[in-house]
């Protein structure tokens, strides 16, 4: 059966951030990248109102059967769009890495880029092309070592498999349809995958994922230094999903379009920083004091204020006592995810 221009505009206006229009089309592999991406973060998703038509008739000569002259075909031509989508998929893919997953060994040689690369290869899946897997795999494999621990390595490794992925490009081989529960379940435990490590240091862990989040964003618009006009460009459209939120809740004025995108992070962060002040304070250790420097001032105190050592005031020690068990434990978790292990 056809599928109808009709629906799939229907569907590209009810559910298309969540590629419901794709799912209908079974261009399962765009489905997945939109509920990944939430419409490739919009930008996508707004501007397929004008390709809606050529993916439904290229979904009708599919089932068809018009797909089998692809057999001897050509490599597709080369797509800016394509290849600017899977660089910023191929970051945000290890942006979510080095939030979710970066306490596992050897996370810089080997779960961010093989991340990076299944969001470039994603990319590369949607519509009716595709790449090899292997080879860009393989490229980020090689250029994870280079910039090993930087908050920037995304995008080297990212622009690596994506010049890799262009460059074995080929068009989809034609393969029988599968069913829809099939086609779903795949599509969930692919979402699961992608959502589960996230969700858990999200909801376990919100100060260390701000943490990466506004490391990351710092890198990125220092690394641009020289280019003032793309910086505040890039800071703006960092800043829009907050300057929504604020409209749609009545949050007030939401300042100028210049406004600082470090004073917003910074809103997000004061409760982290202050419990970090706190701290620092409790174990009378500067911001810039060492691991060695913080462990050295933890043991000197907690001898100082044990309950056994203070029978004359036990409950004043109690208190101080498990307040510098706390800022230890603070400043020992802080230490970690600097250090991302």
């Amino acid at each position: 059966m056809g599928k109808g221009v009709a629906v799939t505009y229907a569907l590209w206006a009810v559910g298309g951030p969540l590629g419901l229009h794709h799912l209908y089309l079974r261009r399962d592999s765009h489905a997945l990248l939109w509920l990944l991406t939430c419409g490739g973060f919009g930008v996508g998703w707004a501007r397929e109102i004008f390709r809606i038509p050529a993916y439904v008739e290229e979904a009708n000569q599919g089932s068809a059967g018009g797909r089998g002259q692809r057999r001897r075909a050509p490599p597709p031509p080369v797509s800016p769009t394509r290849f600017a989508g899977q660089v910023c998929v191929g970051i945000y893919f290890g942006v979510v890495a080095l939030i979710g997953l970066s306490s596992l060994s050897f996370f810089y040689l080997l779960v961010l880029p093989l991340c990076v690369g299944a969001g470039v290869h994603l990319v590369s899946c949607a519509g009716h092309e595709t790449s090899d897997l292997r080879k860009t795999l393989t490229a980020c494999l090689l250029t994870s070592p280079i910039f090993y621990g930087r908050a920037i390595s995304t995008l080297p490794i990212s622009l690596a498999a994506s010049v890799t992925a262009a460059q074995n490009r080929r068009y989809k081989q034609p393969t029988p349809p599968k069913p829809l529960g099939v086609r779903l379940y795949h599509l969930g435990l692919a979402w699961l995958a992608f959502t589960a490590p996230l969700g858990y240091c999200v909801f376990y862990n919100t100060t260390a994922t701000l943490s990466y989040l506004v490391e990351c964003v710092a890198a990125l618009l220092d690394w641009l230094w020289f280019f003032p006009q793309l910086q505040r460009l890039l800071g703006f459209f960092l800043l829009l999903p907050y300057r929504v939120l604020c409209l749609l809740t009545g949050g007030g004025e939401l300042g100028g379009l210049g406004e600082d995108w470090e004073i917003v992070l910074e809103k997000m962060l004061w409760q982290h920083w202050e419990r970090e002040r706190k701290s620092r304070e409790v174990l009378s250790v500067s911001s810039d004091a060492s691991l060695d420097e913080i462990t050295q001032s933890y043991r000197e105190l907690v001898k100082l204020w044990h309950p056994d050592h203070n029978p004359q005031r036990p409950e004043e020690a109690a208190e101080r006592f498990l307040q510098i068990q706390e800022a230890y434990k603070t400043l020992l978790s802080l230490h970690k995810t600097q250090r991302g292990e």
